[in-house]
């Protein structure tokens, strides 16, 4: 479907898949806002599962809540999982991981959960900041969105017609 697609055509193609998603902007804006909140936790490689388990259970748009789990993705997810521990770290006061000198099970274990708690304190803030952000900022761009029209493409013929004239 995708060969011989451009990504400026794929990435209209989203947008127009977008545009024409049905429901109310509100309904649109908390499935965004859940989904962004999912996708800020460090849940990494769960998050469309638990944000389509939350939208269905909440009764929010279960398509708007994956477009917005994809906030953090394999390029997007260090940055922000970087920034959500020291966020975390900060707010915890404690001091900056490093690697432990003994190779053992035990300073492993400590090492998990010392990096885990304050990524988790820091996805839990970003979240419920990013995600009430995005709530305001999809419920006033949907309306607009959804009256844009979108000018289709010129379509490439990849077959030509024999077209002899006698």
């Amino acid at each position: 479907m995708w060969r011989g697609v451009g990504f400026i055509r794929q990435a209209k193609l989203m947008l127009v898949r977008f545009v024409r998603m049905r429901g109310l902007p509100e309904e649109i804006a908390k499935g965004v806002a859940l989904g962004i909140f999912i996708g800020m936790t460090p849940t990494f490689g769960f998050q469309m599962a638990i944000a389509i388990f939350f939208a269905y259970l909440l009764r929010k748009n279960r398509l708007a809540a994956v477009l917005g789990v994809w906030v953090t993705n394999p390029v997007t997810a260090p940055v922000i999982y970087a920034i959500e521990y020291e966020i975390g770290r900060i707010l915890l006061d404690v001091k900056r991981v490093h690697l432990p000198a003994d190779f053992t099970w035990e300073a492993y274990a400590n090492l998990g959960w010392d990096i885990m708690y304050p990524l988790w304190v820091g996805g839990l803030i970003t979240g419920v900041v990013l995600g009430t952000l995005s709530y305001f900022i999809t419920l006033r761009i949907v309306p607009f969105v959804k009256n844009w029209r979108v000018p289709r493409w010129p379509r490439r013929h990849w077959h030509k017609k024999n077209t002899r004239r006698d």
